[in-house]
């Protein structure tokens, strides 16, 4: 479900850009007839080699469920682990804003939620252990850019992200939690990689992918992926 309803909002993007897209085309050819020859509204003579711009993405996130660890702790407390159900994929978000120094450089920052993972551990002696864990922060990351024709490019992307980890956990049978509700603030590297297609000199369309490393709040460490498409458009490029 939560895959289905993320789907449909990138659908929903992609027609909004290609609608807008269309919008100006059509505009523009009516210019034209009615004036003669000229330059297209809309019509994409290269993006602005600088200048700020800002944007939002949507997409899934996976987390890299750390089973050995959570058997290990509980292997602490006197519990052999039986099994282990993971709730590991849920739909992320993240807006940004950033400065394009030149065709080859940017610097980026924003905030990103990258939704909720859990799991649930059955135990002998017969009890379960079940967790859950919220993630959202900021990041500023360094953004290489390579364009690969006049429209479309790629770049690449490495920084550092401060993420908020809320915890919550809950116990039955044999499992009793001492503290439900821990919490950890603290920054990790980031890094990614992605395409960019410029529609005009104002308005893209973004596919990326990207790795977080996220420090939960009772000791663990791991990875949570995003994989996104969004819109950017550029103040500078009108």
């Amino acid at each position: 479900m939560r895959t289905t309803k993320a789907l449909e909002t990138l659908g929903l993007l992609v027609i909004a850009a290609l609608s807008s897209q269309f919008a100006m085309a059509q505009a523009g050819a009516g210019g034209a007839a009615g004036h003669g020859a000229g330059p297209t509204m809309g019509a994409y003579s290269g993006a602005p080699d600088a200048g700020w711009y800002a944007g939002a993405n949507i997409g899934q996130s996976r987390a890299n469920i750390d089973e050995s660890g959570i058997s290990s702790r509980l292997l602490g407390a006197g519990f052999t682990t039986a099994t282990i159900s993971n709730d590991d994929s849920d739909t992320g978000y993240k807006l940004f804003a950033g400065y394009k120094f030149n065709r080859n450089f940017a610097l980026e920052g924003g905030y990103f939620d990258l939704g909720s993972f859990g799991y649930t551990a059955t135990t002998v002696p017969a009890g379960t252990l079940t967790g859950n864990i919220k993630l959202r922060g900021l990041n500023l990351d360094a953004v290489g850019i390579l364009p690969i024709n006049r429209q479309f490019s790629a770049f690449g992307r490495v920084g550092v992200n401060y993420a908020e980890a809320k915890d919550s956990f809950s116990g039955t049978g044999a499992v009793t939690v001492l503290n439900t509700n821990p919490s950890k603030r603290e920054a990790n590297l980031k890094f990614g990689a992605g395409l960019q297609y410029d529609f005009t000199n104002a308005l893209g369309m973004r596919l990326e992918a990207e790795r977080y490393r996220i420090n939960d709040a009772v000791g663990s460490k791991g990875d949570v992926d995003l994989l996104s498409l969004g819109l950017v458009y550029r103040f500078s490029g009108k």
